[in-house]
């Protein structure tokens, strides 16, 4: 999607702090921190959101989440990490490409929003 934010990130366009990469995925710094571990993970593949899984391009997502752990371990969150996905505007989601956010470095509040 040449529209896309993510997409252009991906493809080198806008600037980020790159933290981890593979060939289906890759990952970010969130430029608006909400903790002090709080990365963005992304699949090469635009997919607009969760809602846009199928059992055609699920690998994507499933790619997303082995990152995910991967870059837990990578940034030494050993206590514990949360990984979000929000879906649609009504759930906060500003840019139409899947993502998940690890959000980590300190205790979380046990209320998700």
């Amino acid at each position: 999607m040449t529209d896309c934010l993510f997409c252009k990130i991906i493809a080198g366009e806008i600037p980020s702090t790159k933290v981890y990469e593979n060939e289906s995925v890759y990952a970010f710094r969130d430029i608006n921190p909400q903790a002090p571990t709080h990365i963005l993970v992304v699949p090469r593949e635009h997919i607009g959101s969760v809602a846009e899984l199928t059992s055609a391009n699920s690998a994507a997502a499933a790619k997303c989440l082995e990152a995910v752990a991967e870059i837990a371990r990578q940034e030494g969150l050993t206590g514990g990490y949360r990984v979000v996905s929000n879906c649609g505007d009504d759930a906060g989601q500003t840019v139409k490409h899947l993502h998940f956010h690890i959000l980590g470095g300190e205790r979380l509040g046990d209320r998700m929003a």
